[in-house]
């Protein structure tokens, strides 16, 4: 998965409206790393593939790294297959904070106070759907689900109003993070989303054995010496993170964190000592791929990216329910 994820990659960097072949992609990497010179390079080359499609591709894995590991994270902490940033509300309330900080004009973090809005609005609805559906309450499928719809139609009325109440140029971010785009990636986005990234990937590795541990049940996970309310505030925390920081640069991308865990367990088994790195590697794999698609195959305009994840992530949602049914 890491050897395909490196080739959809360099490929990604020579694909667009500008086609590159791929081998003088190699050579502007080579040349930018000081490993080889311009040669007959064109400056046009370099500085598309350079500027535009590395720092894209770079923030798209970091995207679908951070919301297929957030999916595989809440999904244990809930106990529910079908847990997702996007289905259960996450997505929808880390937008939300985005979304009011940027209409607010807030600016009391500075560059990074969109990013730290999006992650308290994360945390908060993460909170809020756990003391609302957590498993030990004898809540389901439909529980979790009812809440998340709920949570999620409170946070879309809230994103409406900002939309109502915004400006011209304001209201062009908002139909950004609406749709989901990585339009605006550059050095400088990349850069800001990878420490936040990096915190919570290590983070939520760290708490494998937890997850599995949780899978058991609470009161057996504590029974077995496991703290279960420091656990769950921190993946609660962590989750919120990954979720806030993937919105805070993307917007509302939605169904990866539904699909990429179930795909992993079918290769490495429910162990999240597997699960959470494999599904970092497919969840970047399955955004790299999608905004290429979303940028090659209408130029010079660009399909939203959130388009294309909901039109491969509703289906396979609509399947899992309907195979969980005819188990049940």
């Amino acid at each position: 998965m890491l050897a395909l994820l490196v080739v959809v990659i360099v490929l990604s960097f020579g694909i667009g409206p500008l086609r590159i072949p791929p081998g003088d992609v190699i050579h502007v990497i080579a040349h930018k790393l000081g490993l080889a010179d311009a040669g007959a390079l064109s400056q046009r080359d370099i500085s598309v593939v350079w500027n535009l499609r590395v720092p894209r591709a770079l923030l798209a894995v970091i995207v679908g790294a951070s919301l297929a590991m957030a999916g595989a994270g809440l999904q244990g902490l809930f106990g529910n297959p079908l847990a997702d940033p996007g289905i259960v509300g996450v997505t929808h309330g880390a937008a939300l904070g985005a979304v009011g900080a940027i209409v607010i004009g807030a600016t009391a973090f500075g560059a990074w106070t969109i990013p730290v809005a999006a992650f308290l609005g994360g945390a908060a609805t993460t909170t809020l759907i756990y003391v609302l559906a957590r498993p030990d309450r004898g809540t389901g499928t439909a529980t979790l689900l009812l809440v998340g719809i709920a949570i999620a139609a409170a946070c879309s009325a809230a994103i409406g109003f900002f939309t109502y109440i915004a400006d011209a140029d304001e209201l062009q971010s908002l139909v950004f993070w609406q749709m989901g785009s990585l339009a605006m990636a550059n050095w400088n986005s990349m850069l800001a989303a990878l420490p936040a990234f990096a915190l919570g990937a290590v983070a939520l590795h760290a708490l494998a054995t937890p997850l599995d541990m949780l899978a058991l049940g609470e009161r057996q996970a504590q029974h077995i010496g496991l703290d279960v309310k420091r656990a769950r505030l921190m993946l609660i925390a962590v989750c919120a993170l990954l979720v806030g920081s993937a919105v805070a640069f993307a917007g509302v991308v939605g169904f990866v964190g539904l699909v990429v865990p179930h795909f992993v367990r079918l290769l490495a088994g429910p162990g999240h000592r597997w699960l959470i790195p494999l599904s970092a590697v497919a969840g970047g794999l399955l955004i790299v791929a999608a905004d290429t698609a979303a940028r090659s195959l209408d130029p010079p305009s660009e399909i939203p990216l959130g388009l294309f994840s909901a039109a491969l992530g509703a289906p396979f949602f609509l399947w899992l329910v309907l195979r969980r049914k005819g188990a049940a």
